[in-house]
């Protein structure tokens, strides 16, 4: 797609990746961006100034406004979910926001013709790595609410494409994203935010084990541009990771972080307690080839930037 001209739609387009995707996207001779958002964890503040950009306040459990606001748009990207620990405190909120949401979102589609939809999902759809790099055709190994409502929602969208004239679809499998705007006030905030709060308070941030659970660290900059070029490109009917591919241990991960905030505190050890997934790093072949995605920011220039919004923050 051209974006040249086109009106989109960003669905939870407040949010951490949301907002990034909507820097991007006025870059670009948008017509119009829409952002709907109804600011359980998005923020106007994140979002820019811009004439051609909208916000409406509401969300897309609601099957008639999602139908009104999708209306006319050339391109969706869908990003509003539950996250993993909200669907541990809440499993039916997790299938009604994140499926049934999502169905109003594809209908929505479906009825206006919508040329193009970007659904963001995630790597918890493959559980714990069984070989890495995890290409997409790796096992759904998934154990959560959470990769569950990812997994359906992603067959949802095959279906869609297959019987009822979702012609154009990408599915984006998301690493451990990372960046300025990332929830760090939340219960289930990242390790990223969880350590960077104690060093900053000049405290030992706590590692959980050995430290040796490994993931693929992606920056947001790079996950929103994943997005933009999804929106751009032909491919249809897949669902692709993005991350960068290469792994970081968490305690390499506290070690970094430790060195970029000039930090001289020693990282705590804990005994282990139960993660979610232990192991995973993504492939990037197949978004490569078909989107042109390659990462392009280093986790220790990802983390300097990061640090420097959370020193902003106060």
């Amino acid at each position: 797609m051209d974006l040249t001209g086109k009106r989109l739609v960003l669905i939870g387009g407040a949010g951490f990746i949301g907002s990034h995707i909507a820097e991007q996207l006025l870059a670009k001779p948008v017509r119009e961006i829409v952002v709907i958002d109804n600011f359980c964890r998005g923020k106007r503040e994140n979002l820019p100034t811009d004439s051609r950009l909208t916000v409406i306040e509401d969300d897309m459990t609601d099957p008639y406004f999602t139908r009104k606001a999708i209306e006319g748009a050339d391109g969706v990207f869908l990003l509003a979910s539950l996250w993993l620990g909200e669907c541990v405190a809440d499993p039916r909120g997790a299938w009604e926001t994140n499926v049934l949401g999502t169905y109003n979102v594809v209908a929505a589609c479906e009825h206006s013709q919508v040329k193009r939809l970007i659904y963001s999902s995630s790597a918890s759809v493959y559980g714990d790595a069984v070989v890495v790099p995890m290409t997409e055709d790796h096992p759904l190994n998934n154990r959560t609410h959470y990769g569950a409502t990812k997994i359906a929602c992603e067959q949802m969208l095959r279906a869609a494409h297959a019987q009822h004239g979702l012609d154009h679809y990408l599915a984006l499998r998301y690493m451990n994203v990372y960046g300025p705007r990332m929830d760090r006030l939340g219960t289930y905030v990242s390790v990223i935010m969880k350590a960077l709060d104690r060093i900053l308070q000049n405290e030992p941030p706590v590692i959980y084990g050995d430290g040796s659970q490994e993931y693929d660290f992606v920056y947001v900059e790079d996950v929103a541009r994943a997005n933009v070029l999804a929106m751009e490109a032909e491919a249809t009917d897949v669902a692709l990771n993005v991350g960068t591919g290469v792994g970081t241990t968490v305690a390499a991960l506290v070690d970094e972080i430790l060195a970029v905030a000039g930090s001289k505190v020693r990282p705590e050890f804990l005994a282990h307690v139960q993660s979610f997934v232990a192991r995973r790093v993504g492939s990037t072949e197949l978004a490569e080839k078909l989107i042109g995605f390659r990462a392009q920011v280093p986790l220790r220039e990802g983390l300097e930037r990061t640090v420097a919004w959370r020193r902003a923050c106060g």
